[in-house]
């Protein structure tokens, strides 16, 4: 199963699961309206079966300027960080991007917020597998939406961003969706194997319970040959791996300085994997600098949709 969850890069430009969101008005001003959606997931049965129940129905927020033609705006869809169970943070990040006609879509993933499972405290998944889980229907997710705004809404330009593990996320949806998207992936890592194999989250894993799952089926089991299986099932993870996006030139890192999670060598390597791509650097760690960086990272998602060709308009 876990070789399903990220196939072979041969098999990996799959078509998006199409979607009909349900929607409701949560609030709405004279230039701008928030509504939250909700669809079934788009994984497939097998996948599905694996997930806890709460995780079955996906939520999204979209914030959007009104009396302004779809074709003459862009969107682009925020994936959450560790940690981040609610809509708050993202709305905060894109709300000021409704001036330069920029909407925001903001997915709950699966295992956060509405959707956790009711015996995980937190962000503390319980097993290897839910972090698999959680970036495949993720992947799957953003991919409808984006298929969504394209060709339901009639969006005239799309992009994906995320911070941390959602920038992760990004890249992959990034790579591969089957249009061109502006790819924002900020202070994120290239694969799951650097944040908690290398980077501070390796202090807060369970080794040792992770040890005892695994003694069973080998008891000789030492507690490096449990962080060697770790590495080899995150390596799934690993972004280099994926085709490079439609449109390089329109993927930018957001990186940090002095990033105690994502050492500069694994930005490196994506941008090295991804000719065309840019890389750009904020002084500060990896949580001062989502804190003071926020008109940076607004700054990458213009410039990136910028390098995207306008849609033909409908006729």
């Amino acid at each position: 199963m876990i070789k399903d969850l990220f196939p072979e890069v041969e098999g990996q430009n799959w078509p998006p699961s199409l979607i009909q969101p349900t929607w409701r008005t949560v609030w709405e001003t004279r230039n701008a309206c928030l509504r939250e959606g909700v669809f079934r997931t788009t994984c497939d049965e097998q996948l599905i079966s694996a997930m806890p129940p709460e995780s079955h129905t996906a939520r999204v927020a979209f914030l959007a300027p009104k009396h302004v033609p779809p074709h003459k705006m862009a969107c682009v869809v925020h994936l959450a960080g560790t940690g981040d169970h609610s809509f708050d943070r993202r709305l905060h990040l894109g709300g000021p991007l409704l001036k330069e006609n920029i909407a925001t879509m903001v997915l709950e993933s699966p295992f956060y917020g509405r959707r956790r499972p009711m015996m995980q405290h937190g962000s503390k998944l319980l097993c290897v597998s839910d972090l698999l889980l959680l970036g495949r229907a993720t992947i799957d997710e953003t991919r409808s939406l984006l298929h969504w705004l394209d060709y339901e809404a009639g969006f005239g330009k799309m992009g994906v961003c995320g911070l941390s593990m959602g920038g992760v996320h990004a890249a992959m949806v990034g790579s591969l969706h089957p249009t061109p998207v502006a790819t924002l992936p900020f202070l994120s890592p290239h694969s799951a194997v650097v944040a908690f194999c290398e980077g501070i989250l390796r202090y807060g894993t369970a080794w040792e319970a992770l040890r005892e799952d695994l003694a069973v089926q080998k008891p000789a089991m030492t507690l490096e040959d449990v962080r060697e299986r770790m590495r080899n099932v995150l390596s799934l993870t690993d972004v280099t791996r994926f085709p490079i996006p439609k449109n390089p030139n329109a993927v930018i890192f957001v990186a940090a300085t002095d990033d105690g999670y994502i050492p500069k060598h694994s930005v490196l390597e994506l941008q090295k994997a991804w000719p065309g791509s840019e890389v750009r650097w904020v002084t500060g760690g990896h949580v001062s600098s989502f804190l003071l960086h926020n008109d940076e990272f607004r700054r990458a998602i213009v410039d990136g949709l910028n390098r995207l060709e306008w849609k033909e308009p409908p006729f």
